[in-house]
């Protein structure tokens, strides 16, 4: 009888055992490969970390790790941009620095996303202009300035220039590249259907890399924004780079901070536009996603 028991324990001790070895694989880890986590993480997480950063920052200040003249703390920032808004019409200086981004960046669309559409659908158009946008890509951009100071002055049209020059050949290539990843079976479909040149260019290769197209869009605005301050340093009478360089004069580096500051919120107020745009133009892919 007492083996009889044993037997019959020994079955549900191990099925036991296996349930309890396949727990921690149901269990839900912090790391894992792109698994999409709740919103209120995402939320959270995001503050956090600029809850660290500026933590650390007034920290390093308040124990004497830096000069305070040279690296004032995070209160002293948001008091100087409070004085630049204020007093100093610091709200022009924006508008105008967004309206040469918002300029610069539609004529390099305007440029880029038709040639980069032809170069990366037609081997001819590539093979012509390749070699002109990828000698232009490797050339820095600020190298132009003097050029554009002595073609166009101190104006607008000299930095309009320089914002277009430092996107304008990057977009190209990434929007080609995006361009040529459309599967050619789409293509031989659409010619085996009877579809001229242009009706498949219009109906299947540019509605194909038109999302990928967003995202490389979204992308070279940021690039955008990093040079604002260097078109807006050289002989600039407004403007967000300007007001820094003012700044700079008089050893405001709390002003200089403040202006980095603004830019870097305005950067991230037209990522989350685009990515707000990219949804409601593309919402199958975010359901896909």
């Amino acid at each position: 009888m007492s083996e009889l028991t044993t037997k019959t324990a020994t079955p549900s001790h191990g099925a036991k055992t296996e349930t309890d070895a396949a727990r921690p694989s149901r269990r839900r880890r912090v790391f894992e490969f792109k698994r999409d986590i709740p919103q209120a993480w995402s939320i959270g997480l995001g503050i956090l970390v600029w809850v660290l950063f500026f933590g650390l920052w007034e920290l390093a200040v308040l124990l004497e790790w830096t000069n305070p003249i040279l690296l004032p703390g995070p209160g002293k920032v948001v008091s100087a941009l409070y004085t630049l808004f204020v007093e100093n019409s610091f709200f022009n200086d924006i508008l105008i620095s967004v309206w040469r981004v918002v300029l610069s960046f539609a004529l390099a669309c305007a440029v880029a996303i038709p040639l980069g559409i032809l170069m990366g659908t037609f081997k001819v158009v590539e093979a012509f202009f390749s070699p002109f946008v990828s000698a232009w890509r490797y050339l820095p951009a600020p190298s132009f300035i003097p050029l554009l100071l002595m073609w166009f002055g101190a104006g607008n049209m000299q930095k309009l220039s320089l914002l277009f020059i430092g996107v304008v050949w990057f977009l190209i290539t990434l929007i080609m590249d995006h361009v040529k990843a459309v599967p050619s079976d789409l293509i031989r479909t659409a010619m085996t259907l009877g579809g001229s040149r242009i009706q498949i260019l219009r109906t299947v290769v540019v509605p194909a890399s038109l999302p990928n197209i967003m995202i490389a869009m979204r992308q070279m605005l940021a690039v955008s924004w990093t040079y604002l301050v260097i078109a807006e340093i050289t002989a600039a009478d407004a403007g967000i780079g300007a007001m820094m360089m003012r700044a700079k004069r008089f050893l405001h580096v709390d002003q200089i901070m403040a202006g980095i500051l603004v830019i870097g919120i305005l950067g991230l107020m037209f990522d989350y536009l685009l990515r707000q745009l990219y949804r409601i133009a593309f919402p199958y892919l975010e359901e896909k996603s």
